[in-house]
């Protein structure tokens, strides 16, 4: 069979009649045309302008999302370990930048007190811990 438009049908399933109501007793949809018996529902313009009823208990049967996420942008942590990689006795956040210890500074960097500093360093325009503080003193360095 030659295929053209004459020719092509859809598949099979995918076209069906519409639902005859309200044309009587005989057509088995007459008297209350598919739509059940009194109400609101069943008189026209009812179906979507219903009004919200029961919208506390729609919210509660709902569970919570959990957690909590800030949208203030935080400090980029780094420890004092992390610190030996850069070369200079001089650490502030555009230092910390060009050496690759962090992608991208959002809101300041804030250093850690975990590891050891074996050389006096200077620290500008950062945030530090109290363990780090002390341990930046111990070792000969100071904060500004």
């Amino acid at each position: 069979m030659v295929l053209s438009l004459h020719t092509i049908k859809s598949a099979k399933g995918a076209r069906h009649k519409a639902k005859v109501i309200g044309r009587g007793n005989a057509s088995g949809h007459g008297t209350y045309s598919t739509r059940g018996q009194k109400g609101q529902k069943s008189r026209s313009g009812g179906r979507s302008g219903l009004k919200q009823k029961g919208i506390k208990q729609m919210i509660l049967s709902f569970p919570k999302m959990r957690g909590f996420k800030s949208i203030h942008p935080k400090p980029v942590v780094l420890n004092l370990n992390d610190l030996d990689k850069i070369a200079g006795n001089i650490i502030n956040p555009k230092v910390i930048l060009e050496n690759g210890l962090v992608r991208e500074i959002r809101r300041g960097v804030k250093i850690l007190g975990d590891g050891e500093v074996k050389r006096p360093l200077t620290v500008k325009d950062c945030e530090v811990s109290a363990s780090a503080r002390e341990k930046i003193e111990k070792a000969g360095g100071h904060i500004q």
